[in-house]
């Protein structure tokens, strides 16, 4: 569905991405995860068009995706801090969002009822906590029921009840491919079904959890990775 083939990107003297390449299939729960810096956030910005590679190809369904916008329609993307008009309220945000995507087919509500939003329509952005922009930022990535989810951080600022709320909608949505980035690994045990693990702009290595798992003999997903990373 998504091949990035030997993608490499460099801001001044930073080499962001490195002659990285892989592919993700539709059905896939993938975690691209490492340290800060490591190029995930330039590997997904790159996919989303926001980032354009200095070399190397990105094809979505089959189709280069330089100069194109129409298969981002496809791909639900929550940002680590969601960026909104701060005088506008969450269900202004909502509509204008509904308007731009113009979508016919049936909204994905479930985080708006499962966040309990509806309540609170009305609150301007700028009154909010980080937290509730978490769940408006979620809420939009699920609500066009799109092929692609990609959720930066997903977690970041949400209390337990939500991160679990969140969890288990990303666990319904596995028929989808969906790429997560996040820097705690306990929640993604049951999510998961693929590592990428970068660092330094290269893509270290690129496992099924099965095979992660087999090779080091460990359960836990964040033992597992830090039993690769001594060897």
């Amino acid at each position: 569905m998504i091949i990035a083939t030997n993608i490499t990107k460099q801001f001044g003297k930073l080499k962001a991405l490195d002659n990285v390449s892989t592919s993700c299939k539709e059905g896939e729960c993938i975690a691209l995860i490492g340290p800060n810096g490591c190029g995930k956030t330039t590997l997904i910005k790159s996919i989303l068009g926001m980032v354009v590679p200095d070399s190397g190809v990105i094809t979505f369904r089959g189709k280069d995706i330089k100069n194109q916008w129409e298969y981002r329609d496809e791909i639900g993307y929550m940002p680590q801090i969601g960026r909104y008009p701060d005088n506008m309220t969450i269900g202004q945000v909502l509509d204008m969002i509904k308007n731009i995507r113009n979508k016919k087919t049936a909204l994905d509500e479930d985080l708006i009822e499962s966040f309990l939003l509806r309540e609170i329509l009305d609150k301007r952005m700028k009154t909010l906590s980080g937290g509730t922009r978490q769940k408006v930022s979620a809420a939009l990535a699920f609500l066009f029921n799109p092929a692609v989810l990609i959720l930066d951080e997903p977690t970041a600022g949400l209390d337990p009840l939500a991160s679990e709320i969140l969890k288990e909608k990303i666990i319904k949505e596995k028929g989808k491919l969906i790429l997560i980035t996040s820097h705690i690994l306990s929640e993604l045990d049951d999510v998961v079904t693929r590592i990428i693990y970068m660092q330094d702009g290269k893509l270290l290595f690129n496992k099924s959890i099965e095979d992660l798992k087999q090779d080091t003999g460990e359960v836990k997903l964040a033992k597992a990775i830090a039993q690769v990373m001594k060897i």
